[in-house]
């Protein structure tokens, strides 16, 4: 007769939850009073977006991530809506870019600039004209770039594809009709070649999203289902709903057959909302509840039991939204698997909660994170609709091993041995081509030196991290603090080799046009 441990063995069994101290939270954010179940609440790398009030529109705050402690009353906000945002997403692959929903039963694009906000924005890059009723949810492809869906009140799901420069687009590329009732919840499976739904009507859809084609349909009279989501590379998905006795529950069903699911948990009787997030990197299903302060998590298996119950981390301040950081914009060095953004509006007040995993050494822990994805798109808008599928473009999170943000990349070039006196030509033909290219387009000197202190002053941005100037810094005082200081070096090297390469194309294009004018001289 075998033996079976009461308890699993896990490496997530004491994840904690670290609640950021009041220096580092938001404070005096005039968060929204909408009552639609949503997360209100978008972060990236960069920037935190929150869904805020307004009178006369709808308008969310982006606010920078490095920029903690209270907030300007006077804060500029994004604001070109004509009813009440609903929903805000972040591009996967662009950290500047920013999607948005709204009452007004339109879908826009906003361009975020990488500088500090000084006035309000009101125009966006592009606006999406298809919905005859409001819309409630907006999802991006997970690995094809420029391709957005949106669902509203109409019960439709629409496909658009932002590769196009029209700033105005009215006919999206694909129009799904196959609900009878709102949409509550839209995920995609790892490649985006799936896409699940949650309905009002109480059933789940799984379904092809280029054809709209329904794949499988689950309707179970035990769990009136809110949200889905699929669970990576399982082949698995996840529900939360509530029981016949209304008990929040979450159900877990096989992605081959939603006849029947293949878990189900009851957790309280409380009424709010569950919202549930996974860490395909680490197994871990997190759910978090709307209306109080407690998030739960899971680690999932491939057998039984599927649901693993960790442990729960309690607060006693309620959350009335959520975000959640990309992976690629974790503290590795605290061990930081996963981070929550919750939505305080009783105190008006964001509050970053980190999940840790304990580990007494300070070195990178490869085993916690794997492989994951990245900032840059597998496929294009064209590729995707053509009907090409690919997994998303993994990276390693190990401090300086890859590029982890999402900023235009330009082509690495391969480094040439050049002699002295071939680096001197080069100069040399470069200031010809600069005298030649301002006699013949008849430029100023002193637009030449305005465009000089421009230059000089984007070169000082981009040498600007977290808000703060490399060379001027303190030295560090702790190895935490030297780690970060290193993190920070990498990052200002990377990008001073993007400017390189970006004068090395500066000058190629120069050699041209002088080339160019070589030979028209010579033809005349």
């Amino acid at each position: 007769m075998s033996w079976h441990p009461q308890y699993r063995s896990s490496k997530f069994r004491h994840v904690y939850g670290k609640p950021a101290s009041k220096e580092k939270c938001y404070d005096c954010v005039p968060i929204t009073c909408s009552v639609h179940d949503n997360h209100f609440c978008a972060v990236n790398p960069h920037f935190i977006a929150v869904v805020t009030e307004c009178a006369g529109g709808g308008a969310f705050l982006v606010i920078p991530i490095h920029q903690t402690g209270k907030l300007d009353p006077h804060y500029p906000r994004v604001c070109g809506h004509k009813g009440n945002v609903l929903d805000i997403k972040w591009s996967p692959f662009d950290d500047f870019v920013i999607a948005s929903c709204s009452e007004d039963a339109t879908v826009k694009i906003w361009d975020i600039p990488k500088h500090l906000l000084t006035r309000n924005i009101t125009s966006a890059r592009k606006e999406l004209l298809g919905h005859a009723r409001r819309v409630g949810l907006i999802e991006w492809h997970p690995t094809a770039s420029n391709i957005l869906f949106s669902t509203g009140y109409d019960y439709k799901i629409m496909i658009w594809n932002l590769d196009t420069k029209e700033p105005i687009i009215q006919n999206p590329v694909k129009t799904i009709s196959c609900h009878k009732d709102v949409i509550l919840s839209m995920s995609f499976n790892t490649d985006g070649s799936l896409l699940a739904t949650a309905c009002r009507d109480r059933k789940i859809r799984l379904m092809d999203p280029r054809s709209g084609a329904v794949l499988q349909e689950a309707s179970c009279k035990s769990h009136r289902v809110n949200k889905v989501l699929f669970l990576g590379n399982m082949k698995k998905l996840l529900s939360t709903g509530t029981s016949r006795w209304n008990n929040r529950q979450i159900a877990l069903w096989a992605q081959g057959d939603l006849s029947v699911p293949l878990a189900e948990e009851d957790l309280d009787g409380a009424s709010g909302l569950l919202f549930p997030f996974y860490d395909s990197d680490t197994h871990m299903l997190y759910v978090v509840s709307k209306g109080d302060g407690n998030i739960r998590y899971y680690e999932i298996g491939a057998e039984k039991p599927y649901l693993n119950y960790l442990t729960e981390y309690r607060s006693p301040l309620p959350q009335k939204g959520i975000g959640i950081m990309p992976k690629r914009g974790l503290d590795v060095s605290a061990c930081e698997i996963f981070r929550f953004y919750k939505l305080i509006p009783g105190k008006s007040l964001i509050e970053p909660v980190s999940m840790i995993v304990p580990r007494r050494s300070e070195s990178y822990q490869e085993d916690i994170y794997p492989m994951t994805a990245g900032a840059q798109p597998a496929l294009s808008a064209q590729e995707w609709l053509n009907g090409i599928n690919k997994g998303p473009v993994l990276v390693s999170l190990r401090p300086g091993s890859e590029i982890l943000n999402s900023m235009p990349q330009f082509p690495a070039k391969e480094p040439s041995l050049r002699s002295t006196e071939s680096n001197w030509y080069q100069a040399r033909t470069e200031r010809m081509a600069m005298k030649e290219i301002q006699k013949q387009s008849g430029i100023q000197e002193t637009k030449g030196q305005k465009n000089m202190g421009e230059r000089f002053q984007e070169d000082r941005q981009m040498r600007l991290s977290n808000g703060f100037d490399v060379f001027e810094r303190p030295p560090p005082k702790t190895e935490n603090e030297l780690l970060q200081m290193f993190y920070r070096q990498q990052d200002e090297i990377r990008r001073l080799r993007e400017l390189v390469n970006q004068r090395d194309i500066q000058i190629t294009q120069l050699e041209l046009e002088l080339r160019n004018i070589h030979q028209d001289s010579g033809r005349y």
